[in-house]
């Protein structure tokens, strides 16, 4: 691995990552589980109900992958069409986000668990409300925070 390497870039198993969550998730005390991918975005989710509400976190693979070639681009000395090169990156993606989402998610839970935050602190963005939207869509698209520095509205 190079110094230049992205993290995750070496994750093996997506599945492992996944029985991971599930295994924290469940010592936590939460019931119901699932994970999926919206083929369509590129999207990767975790769902799981805790104490009657629920939280669903996504991430993009394709962001991990475009990542991925930023740092490894295709070029004539590989021993791989440009296509297969795209595919083996999208696949490093969908294995780097759970992984990713696993570690963020066992962060979470500890600093529950030892008091740094609250259930709510640690998990607001991704709460889904009564409409099924996660509060972080809400909060955006009622342009309740702040435009970011430098950026034009």
């Amino acid at each position: 691995m190079s110094s230049d390497a992205l993290p995750y870039e070496n994750a093996t198993s997506g599945d492992k990552a996944i029985a991971e969550m599930q295994k924290i998730l469940r010592a936590y005390g939460c019931r119901k589980f699932a994970t999926g991918n919206d083929y369509d975005t590129g999207n990767l989710f975790v769902q799981f109900e805790h104490q009657g509400r629920v939280v669903q976190l996504e991430a993009s693979a394709h962001g991990y992958a475009q990542a991925y070639l930023k740092r490894n681009p295709f070029n004539s000395r590989r021993r791989t069409t440009k296509t297969a090169h795209e595919a083996k990156a999208l696949e490093k993606g969908e294995m780097a986000v759970y992984s990713i989402l696993r570690d963020w998610l066992k962060g979470q839970i500890t600093a529950i668990e030892i008091g740094i935050l609250e259930f709510e602190s640690a998990f607001l963005p991704h709460i889904v409300t009564q409409d099924g939207r996660r509060v972080i869509e809400v909060i955006k698209s009622s342009n309740l925070l702040p435009p970011v520095k430098g950026q034009d509205v």
